[in-house]
């Protein structure tokens, strides 16, 4: 058996074209384009690789994109100032504050302070306890997408079994509550899992998002399962001093079980953007009162 590899990079190119399809609509019946803000606080360079991939993207979907770069100095009070503005701002549909923050920077306190509404990383307690309870609300992007590309390589998931590796606030949890709502059986797996390889092999669908490189074996897993992989991990490579991105699965082996596998990178990674644009477009409709689009 070779696993049918789900192309996350396919998938999110084509949800990125039907939320930029739905814009022109919005600003017709609105007269203005939805608007996402991106907090970024300091010079990490990941962190600014994010940013300037997230303006780009929301660009080109025909929004409005609003920067604000701070020094890594800024303190807790004047970061809330800006957040504080932000939410008030009727131009503003999302706001994603770029995570890590700086050490004096309690980043609990910041996402807590985000409009509900325009949280579009879907981190806030609120929109957890939405996600929980079934209410519409705004969803962690990552697992958003991860649901995405099972629904479209699997269709109905209700009755699966599925195993979450991980317990994240950001990935792990919001996941479990996904797959719950779509009717699976789900188990959230972690590090003091006992005998976690036994717990995986019962899986239908297995979500790793563990941080660990190549920690789930191909002979963990069930036979036909489907496979998403949210690690991204550096480690060294083949050439002295170059290093290769693999994820939480050890793909090769994973591939010659299972029946759907996502790749990293190009799986779960390009997702996680489309989701945003996603979920501003959302905010947007919701923020005036119309319809969101189908098919998002």
């Amino acid at each position: 058996m070779t696993a049918a590899t789900i192309d996350g990079k396919a998938f999110a190119q084509g949800l990125r074209e039907r939320v930029a399809a739905a814009v022109p609509a919005f600003v017709a019946a609105t007269g203005r384009a939805p608007g996402l803000a991106v907090v970024l606080v300091g010079e990490d360079p990941a962190s600014q690789v994010y940013v300037r991939s997230k303006g780009k993207s929301t660009l080109e979907a025909g929004m409005a994109s609003f920067e604000h770069r701070l020094p890594a100095e800024t303190g807790e009070d004047e970061l809330l100032a800006v957040v504080a503005r932000l939410n008030a701002d009727p131009a503003v549909d999302g706001i994603l504050v770029q995570l890590p923050l700086p050490a004096q920077i309690d980043e609990a306190a910041v996402i807590a302070a985000i409009d509900p509404d325009k949280d579009v990383d879907g981190f806030h307690v609120i929109n957890a306890g939405r996600l929980a309870t079934g209410a519409p609300g705004f969803v962690p992007c990552t697992p958003l997408g991860c649901l995405m590309l099972l629904k479209d390589a699997l269709g109905d998931l209700s009755g699966l079994e599925a195993v979450v590796v991980g317990r994240s606030n950001i990935v792990g949890k919001p996941m479990a509550q996904l797959l719950l709502a779509e009717s699976c059986t789900v188990t959230v797996a972690h590090s003091r899992t006992r005998d976690l390889p036994a717990v995986v092999r019962r899986a239908d669908i297995v979500v790793a998002a563990v941080g660990r490189p190549e920690m789930i074996r191909g002979d963990w897993l069930k036979p036909g399962a489907a496979v998403i992989d949210v690690g991204i991990n550096r480690v060294p490579g083949s050439e002295p001093g170059k290093t290769r991105l693999v994820g939480d699965v050890a793909f090769a082996e994973a591939a010659a079980v299972a029946g759907h596998v996502t790749p990293v990178p190009g799986g779960v990674g390009p997702m996680t953007i489309a989701c945003l644009l996603r979920n501003t477009l959302v905010a947007a409709h919701r923020r005036e009162r119309l319809d969101a689009p189908a098919g998002l």
